[in-house]
């Protein structure tokens, strides 16, 4: 009976919000568009994840393309956060949650029990909403992961690595003179670049972005939308962003959330100028969220 009550809310609720978006599909519980692409590098199929009794995100299945950036947006609690960390497993380290359906990494099951998590996370890197430079110096930053993860044989090879990521995220020639610095005394714009570089140091494939620039001033939040369209020559990058501006400007698919639903997914040029769905139109038009 619980269930069924809660079920009738979750369809209520999306009911309430298709009106408020001036349509009249009633749950939305098919999603449209296409959400397959040819050769993905990941791939989610019916995922369903719990964090107790709370349904947080319902038979979601989305592809991420190579050279490719994908934006998730919607309303908050929409479960765009939960579904990216799925994708390198730090729903893990969350006692309650439970993690069903599919999700596979160049067609392996990143779920099953011989996956190891530590390889994963270095396959499937992550830069969070904050950023986070560990209380050491900049060329230590970015050297702990190739050095962990036994990428360089010796000091030439690993002083090579950390100067291409730091010149891939853009950062070298700012600190190329004090890498013997903290990395925690940079700038806010700075200090994201060089978790982007210490992401890429250790040669992922897919690189999640959970609001990157949402602690930043516009100046430096340019800097990294131009980084991520420069990245995304070389990963997968999905994004998750509450700036639907942003996510026009950097995306190239754009994925909508709402009530753990995923409603629709396209390219982002026909999510933003003719959605399919009322409910994509009401929160692209901000009639709701």
């Amino acid at each position: 009976m619980a269930v069924e009550s809660k079920t009738q809310s979750r369809s209520a609720a999306l009911e309430t919000a298709t009106a408020a978006a001036g349509g009249s599909e009633p749950t939305a519980r098919r999603t449209v568009g296409d959400v397959s692409v040819p050769n993905p590098v990941m791939t989610c199929r019916q995922v369903n994840v719990h964090y107790g009794d709370k349904h947080a995100i319902r038979d979601v299945s989305l592809d991420v393309a190579h050279n490719e950036v994908i934006a998730m947006i919607g309303p908050s609690g929409c479960g765009k956060s939960t579904l990216l960390r799925c994708l390198n497993r730090l729903n893990d380290t969350i006692p309650t949650a439970v993690v069903t359906g599919t999700i596979t990494l160049d067609g392996q099951d990143i779920y099953e029990r011989r996956q190891d998590v530590v390889q994963l996370r270095a396959r499937v890197g992550m830069v969070f909403q904050k950023p986070n430079p560990f209380p050491k110096s900049v060329y230590e930053n970015v050297a702990y992961g190739p050095r962990i993860h036994g990428l360089a044989a010796d000091r030439t090879e690993l002083d090579e690595i950390v100067q291409t990521s730091l010149q891939r995220a853009g950062l070298w020639e700012e600190v190329k003179d004090r890498l013997d610095q903290p990395g925690t005394a940079l700038s806010g714009g700075q200090q994201q670049r060089l978790c982007i570089a210490r992401t890429i140091a250790v040669g992922p494939e897919v690189i999640l972005m959970d609001e990157p620039c949402s602690a930043l001033d516009p100046i430096a939040t340019a800097r990294i939308e131009d980084l991520i369209d420069e990245l995304r020559q070389n990963y997968a990058i999905c994004i998750v962003t509450h700036s639907m501006q942003q996510a026009a400007r950097v995306s190239q698919r754009t994925a909508y959330f709402h009530l753990g639903d995923l409603i629709e997914v396209g390219s982002t040029d026909m999510i933003f100028t003719n959605p399919k769905h009322r409910l994509t139109e009401g929160y692209i038009t901000g009639r709701f969220g």
